[in-house]
């Protein structure tokens, strides 16, 4: 029997319909079938209304995110500990692209996520926070300087693209797979150039990468040049590196032939640090609700 199912097969009620069940998302509410409604023509109206929820998170996400200047996205398990390796290693991550000039995003949660804002706002950049509705509650963590709340995934994860100069993946669950694979799309559709995919932690990634490998290349199912995508490393310096030298490239280019474009946010300018980094050890922002 499903976890989400009681003992006669049938969904338990949400809370929002009267039940114990996680409250539905507007992601479930837009995505569910015509059979699950009354009538067509309720569906068709708060379909068709929904547009302009979803046109909002849209203009919020690129008002936001258009000031931060260039950034990079680090996805990873939001259950992944304080003192575990993998968490002091996303924090070690982030400072190190702050004191090279990048704002770091991430999806606001805990885990991994918390561990990059953390580090982040600690060495004195840009810590943003891009959260998700979900059925239980997920606050956003408090090192997050720029919150943004979405409730589509499909915005929130437009925003991860956008405006990122590339992806640091550290272990994660489903939605780290998610991230990961529609990121190897994009590249390999070339909807996004000069895009680092950089797997954290050789050890949780190897059986992936080998069956990637071994199986979807021999098989024919992508091409052997496609494995290039991906870069693995334990380094925390690697990682940092291959994403300074994938932007650098990226202002060659654009410096050499400005109307190209790089396929995401646009020429944003040299590599810089950021002024008045925060020392470590201090206590993180108030945030604006006061907790």
């Amino acid at each position: 029997m499903g976890r989400h199912e009681d003992r006669k097969g049938t969904r338990p009620r949400s809370r929002d319909e009267g039940g114990p069940g996680p409250r539905r998302t507007e992601d479930e509410r837009l995505l569910a079938r015509v059979v699950e409604r009354q009538r067509m023509a309720e569906t068709t109206t708060a379909d068709s209304w929904r547009v302009f929820r979803i046109m909002g998170e849209f203009v919020e996400g690129f008002d936001t995110l258009a000031r931060i200047g260039p950034a990079v996205s680090i996805f990873g398990s939001a259950r992944t500990l304080p003192g575990q390796p993998e968490y002091e290693a996303a924090g070690r991550v982030a400072a190190l692209l702050v004191q090279a000039g990048f704002a770091v995003i991430t999806g606001g949660g805990p885990g991994i996520m918390e561990a990059a804002n953390k580090g982040a706002t600690e060495a004195g950049g840009e810590s943003v926070g891009c959260n998700i509705e979900l059925p239980f509650e997920q606050g956003t963590n408090a090192w997050v300087k720029v919150p943004i709340h979405f409730r589509y995934f499909f915005v929130r994860k437009t925003m991860f693209v956008k405006y990122a100069e590339g992806f640091i993946i550290f272990p994660g669950g489903f939605g780290t797979m998610d991230e990961l694979f529609e990121a190897l799309t994009l590249i390999q559709t070339r909807k996004v150039r000069n895009f680092p995919l950089i797997l954290y932690g050789s050890h949780y990634w190897r059986g992936l990468y080998d069956w990637v490998r071994d199986t979807m290349v021999a098989r024919g199912n992508i091409d052997e040049s496609d494995m290039g995508f991906l870069q693995v490393t334990d380094s925390p310096e690697e990682a940092v590196r291959i994403i300074v030298e994938a932007y650098e490239r990226t202002v060659t280019e654009l410096e050499a032939d400005p109307l190209a474009g790089d396929g995401r946010g646009g020429f944003r300018g040299p590599i810089r640090r950021l002024k008045g980094r925060r020392e470590k050890g201090k206590k993180p922002p108030e945030r604006k609700d006061g907790t």
